[in-house]
């Protein structure tokens, strides 16, 4: 069993990291106090593997005693619970700047009397927290997808390639560019099936119009470096929180060629160990 505790800086990002966390299977509790994270652990652990992964996010506010919650974070890494913390920040400038944009005020405006000053005191009261944080994300710079892509690398575990699926898409060009291509690769270069009486029937899934395309010294050359581009694109990809890549290829017609060598992409992709669909939209066409 796992629990992640989130904790932080006001606006530094604990409640866009919850969401991404839920989206990563974690089951999420908002603004759970110190004194009743052991009870929330012992219902988890009774639950027969419901709640085996756990992201508490834990809203400290002026004044609190923290002794209480590092009494509780040393009793659950004591035991056999997996307890890892959390700790989200951000620059002064930019946590007045996110302020000033969501018009909100800070928990701490009313003792401190400015925003520069509640953030600052905000930092130094939590200090202590942060020492005992097993990871700190400064978000100061990070996009959106950013964050959740630091997120599934830190938490995402055996699962994080798998939290981007790559569809492979066939096309044929006379009947347009697939709109949700982010990806698009032209094979009209390579030598046509079509015009083979014995292949003109077939698609690329067939294995006589497959080895056909594949016979060709170009067709071999152009997958080794696409893979090469693909292997080295994906993790980035990934890392930048995209959560679905679509990479369309392209022939005439979307019979032959674009199927054959979206099969071997495939493949191929999934061998890199993502998750891949495979689609020919216009292979019966």
């Amino acid at each position: 069993m796992e629990i992640l505790i989130i904790s932080g800086l006001s606006g530094g990002g604990k409640s866009k990291a919850a969401s991404f966390l839920e989206d990563m299977g974690y089951y999420i509790v908002d603004n759970m106090p110190a004194g009743i994270i052991l009870k929330f652990a012992e219902f988890c652990a009774g639950a027969q593997g419901r709640y085996d992964r756990a992201a508490l996010v834990y809203d400290v506010r002026a004044g609190e005693d923290f002794q209480e919650f590092f009494r509780v974070l040393d009793t659950l890494r004591e035991g056999a619970i997996t307890c890892r913390l959390l700790f989200l920040e951000a620059s002064v400038d930019t946590l007045i700047k996110r302020y000033k944009e969501t018009r909100r005020r800070h928990p701490l405006y009313d003792a401190y009397g400015s925003i520069e000053e509640a953030v600052r005191g905000e930092m130094a009261l939590m200090a202590p927290v942060r020492e005992r944080a097993d990871f700190v994300i400064n978000s100061s710079t990070y996009s959106t997808s950013r964050l959740r892509g630091e997120l599934a690398r830190l938490f995402g575990g055996s699962t994080a390639k798998a939290d981007m699926t790559v569809n492979v898409v066939s096309f044929g060009f006379k009947h347009g560019l697939p709109m949700e291509a982010d990806l698009v690769f032209d094979v009209r270069f390579m030598p046509n099936p079509y015009y083979i009486d014995e292949l003109r029937s077939k698609t690329g899934l067939d294995s006589e119009v497959y080895d056909y395309v594949f016979s060709f010294r170009q067709t071999r050359d152009f997958f080794e470096r696409l893979s090469e581009l693909l292997r080295f694109v994906l993790p980035y990809y990934r890392e930048e929180g995209k959560t679905v890549l679509v990479v369309a290829v392209g022939c005439t017609g979307g019979h032959h060629r674009s199927v054959a060598v979206t099969r071997a992409l495939v493949d191929f992709i999934r061998a890199l160990g993502y998750q891949v669909t495979e689609n020919h939209r216009d292979m019966t066409r």
